[in-house]
């Protein structure tokens, strides 16, 4: 079996390699105790080239083409060999095919978030990730750099490296363009760009060009994006007091609609219809008010009841509110109450519209 092999590796005459995957970037041809027949053809195709490799040394490259291993193709060779048998026998020499295609959709990611200093959030930590494009420029310094003696070097033997640099200089472009974080969409083609730039040098030593970087997020910590989606929903809102009178109103709607609640239907549809009358004063602020005279203490268009508690003002409360202190003995049927459009404080029972509060509240104690 030894013998036929040798010999069967002396009788090649083809070299070349068919690419059945998609991810070699480097692959050695295979031969019997690395002997190449004198005249072989060397077949080249489109999007390769092969790295001639001669005791340890590269010889030559050859580009895409069929080529003839004697010794008017081979100069180089020639001149490093001096042979006096003008390659009359096989010689041993190995061959190495390089994929020079594009590999795309490469993927790089921080594996820990930056820390930098933005000037609306202060010191803030972000993460990014993205997509990277890569090709061979040059097969040699690949070959001598990277490969060595390796028979079959994938993309994977690169990727952990390139996205090493690309963090590096991701983090050195960030830092300096000092983009605040919310405008960090609109610049991530100028920062991919400026990456690029930046990793040409690095990369350029392994016979590598990257053609093209891609951000497709950078993206602030979890409980920051939360407090941030909570400042953007008040944005949203608007005008929170309005938006907590609609929200009060929903839910005396609600309660009206169920019987077994807590102040009962008559109580229910009470409240709906005083924070109804409510929510129209507040809409329609800024008409005149009927001509009442102005609150004696502090009054608010947009409150519902400022009340007297323990000799001082506190409030302003919604009729729920108010409903629930009832029910604590912090409000009874004398205490002061007052609203846009009442002239003076009144008691609460003198209040039609707080009446019904005190239906299940029974009367303080008579003295002994």
């Amino acid at each position: 079996m030894d013998i036929w092999k040798k010999l069967s590796g002396e009788l090649i005459d083809i070299v070349e390699w068919l690419d059945d995957s998609r991810d070699t970037l480097v692959y050695r041809f295979q031969r019997h105790q690395n002997e190449l027949k004198h005249g072989a053809k060397l077949i080249v195709r489109e999007g390769q080239v092969a790295v001639f490799i001669n005791e340890g040394k590269l010889a030559d490259v050859y580009q895409p083409g069929t080529h003839t291993l004697d010794t008017q193709n081979m100069p180089i060779l020639a001149t490093l060999k001096g042979w006096k048998y003008g390659f009359n026998s096989p010689f041993k020499a190995e061959v190495y095919f390089v994929n020079t295609r594009q590999f795309t959709d490469l993927k790089w990611g921080t594996m820990n978030p930056i820390m930098l200093r933005d000037a609306e959030f202060g010191p803030i930590r972000l993460r990014a990730y993205g997509t990277y494009a890569l090709r061979v420029t040059d097969a040699g310094a690949l070959v001598k750099e990277i490969a060595g003696t390796n028979g079959r070097l994938t993309i994977e033997g690169l990727t952990d490296q390139i996205r090493n640099f690309i963090v590096s200089r991701f983090s050195e472009s960030l830092g300096e363009s000092k983009i605040p974080a919310l405008d960090l969409a609109a610049n991530y083609s100028e920062l991919g760009g400026a990456i690029a730039g930046l990793m040409k040098p690095a990369v350029a030593q392994y016979g590598i060009e990257l053609t093209a970087l891609l951000i497709e997020n950078i993206s602030l910590p979890p409980e920051v994006e939360q407090a941030l989606d909570a400042r953007t929903k008040m944005g949203v809102i608007g005008d929170l007091n309005r938006y907590t009178q609609f929200q009060a109103a929903e839910a005396m709607r609600d309660a009206a609609k169920n019987p077994g609640g807590t102040a009962g239907a008559g109580i229910g549809a009470g409240m709906g219809f005083a924070m109804g009358q409510q929510m129209a004063q507040s809409l329609g602020a800024g008409q005149p008010s009927g001509g009442h005279a102005a609150p004696p203490p502090l009054s608010s268009a947009a409150a519902v009841y400022f009340v007297a508690i323990n000799g001082q003002q506190a409030g302003p409360f919604d009729v729920a509110s108010l409903a629930v202190k009832a029910r604590e003995g912090q409000v009874t049927r004398e205490t002061l109450v007052w609203k846009q459009g009442m002239a003076n404080w009144s008691p609460a029972q003198s209040v039609s519209e707080l009446n019904g509060m005190f239906g299940s509240v029974p009367p303080p104690l008579p003295p002994r």
